[in-house]
């Protein structure tokens, strides 16, 4: 497969090279207000709905989906670390010459349903999703004319999977459509010749990685671009920010389009639409610029692992705690699911994705378009982070344990008699609370049986005006 693709890109690479110039214009009346640096690239605000959205489901989904061991790194893990575990599993389960490239056939998403899967994450509460187009494998799920017999129409699925779900989120859903896409290869002979360099030939990037980022655009005008796996390369090297120009300028989405940090080498967390810093990346503190925190209900996977236990998936009481310190401190939480070889979304993470947006259902008033406040968690009481709704004068209390004395204590607000107000989401009565010297209020909680609770994982008291 690798060596019928290099002849193919060698071929290829004068008339690619076309690739690097700027973009024609656009109509003369609409000039390009971004250029191809990174001072004018980071100053384009952030599209409002992102930062509203505060809540996407991360899948990842690819050949490393049939061995469905140890990690979605499996490729790398067993021909260049060659990881004891790892090799021990292909001795094990396959025959002695079993290549890579061989899963290939076997990832036959025989049963992948996009409708199925749009309701399912319509169920979560979640407000966007983000699908790996291409992992560092470089298997592309669509039928990418530059990954020759090393994607989903060639191989496997036989089917553009990246359009199947396209369609089915925004026809079935009210969720913002994404897309993941892995700069570098990890064993593409193109990268690796690059890489031989110390990165002064651009090949790579020139005939694979930049003319599939223009189709991926063009054809599924994914409104995040979650780019990954620089793999040690410049920005310069990727010709990150003329791509970036184009794209708010003149692509189909330039207007709608959020874009990460992970453009080359030393970008993340400095340079791109919002930051992400590190995967699983949870400062517990208010940033200056906008972040999301990128994580996994499989505690050491991104990937579907067959050999997960019970123990090594969040509970949905843990997922609550991340959504909920994360949207406090003014990040988005991108929370990832695994399906398996042939399309489903196994049990464990339906039950999850179903279970958080069961409790959004009551608690989103918090969550969705909220701001954080001038305090992000409670100073006295521990477990209680704060969010707010300016312009309704509202700020919200998430507590994620209920106190045994049926009272809360919340240390950072200043309650004002005869204006304050305070109810707890889901259960709309007006609770009694008193002032407390010099801060805080003492908040009476209702007395309620266990199935007359508003949810079982958290609780948000919304509290008007307040200081």
């Amino acid at each position: 497969m690798l060596s019928w693709e290099l002849a193919r890109t060698r071929l290829a690479l004068p008339l690619l090279l076309l690739l690097l110039l700027p973009p024609p214009p656009g109509p003369a009346s609409c000039a390009a207000p971004y250029d191809p640096t990174w001072e004018s690239l980071d100053a384009r605000p952030l599209p409002a709905w992102f930062d509203q959205a505060k809540f996407g489901i991360f899948i990842h989904w690819g050949v490393f989906s049939v061995p469905s061991f140890g990690s979605e790194w499996f490729w790398w893990y067993w021909q260049k670390e060659k990881r004891p575990k790892f090799v021990k599993f292909m001795k094990d389960n396959y025959p002695p010459d079993f290549k890579y490239e061989d899963f290939a056939p076997l990832f036959t998403a025989k049963f992948f349903n996009a409708s199925q899967w749009a309701d399912i994450l319509q169920a979560s509460g979640a407000k966007y999703v983000v699908l790996t187009s291409k992992h560092h494998e470089g298997f592309t799920l669509w039928g990418s004319e530059y990954s020759w017999n090393w994607n989903a129409m060639d191989e496997g699925p036989k089917r553009d999977i990246v359009k199947e779900l396209e369609v089915a989120i925004r026809n079935k859903t009210d969720l913002h459509f994404g897309l993941y896409y892995s700069l570098f290869e990890w064993f593409h002979p193109l990268f690796l010749e690059d890489e031989s360099s110390s990165f002064r030939k651009q090949k790579f990037p020139i005939s694979k990685m930049l003319p599939e980022l223009y189709e991926l655009v063009k054809k599924y005008q994914p409104e995040v671009l979650w780019s990954d796996g620089d793999g040690g390369a410049p920005d310069n090297y990727w010709n990150s920010t003329n791509f970036l120009a184009w794209l708010y300028n003149e692509s189909p989405v330039r207007d709608t389009v959020v874009t990460n940090d992970r453009w080359g080498a030393g970008c993340i967390c400095k340079h791109g639409g919002y930051y992400t810093c590190s995967d699983r990346y949870n400062p517990g503190h208010l940033l200056p610029h906008k972040w999301e925190n990128c994580m996994t209900i499989d505690k050491f996977s991104w990937g579907y692992r067959r050999n997960a236990d019970i123990g090594d998936y969040f509970t949905i009481e843990e997922l609550v705690k991340q959504l909920v310190q994360t949207v406090a401190c003014g990040g988005n939480l991108l929370m990832n699911i695994g399906p398996t070889l042939d399309g489903t979304i196994s049990a464990i993470f339906e039950e999850r994705l179903r279970q958080m947006g069961t409790w959004l259902k009551v608690n989103g008033e918090a969550i969705y378009e909220t701001h954080p406040w001038r305090s992000q968690n409670d100073s006295v009481t521990p477990d209680v982070w704060y969010t707010s709704k300016p312009k309704e004068k509202l700020v919200y209390a998430i507590f994620l344990k209920w106190p045994a004395s049926g009272h809360l204590f919340l240390g950072q607000p200043r309650g004002i008699l005869g204006e304050t107000e305070v109810k707890l989401l889901g259960h709309g009565k007006q609770l009694n609370w008193i002032s407390s010297k010099p801060d805080g209020i003492m908040v009476e909680l209702p007395q309620l049986s266990f199935p007359q609770m508003p949810c079982n994982w958290g609780w948000a008291l919304a509290l008007t005006n307040v200081t």
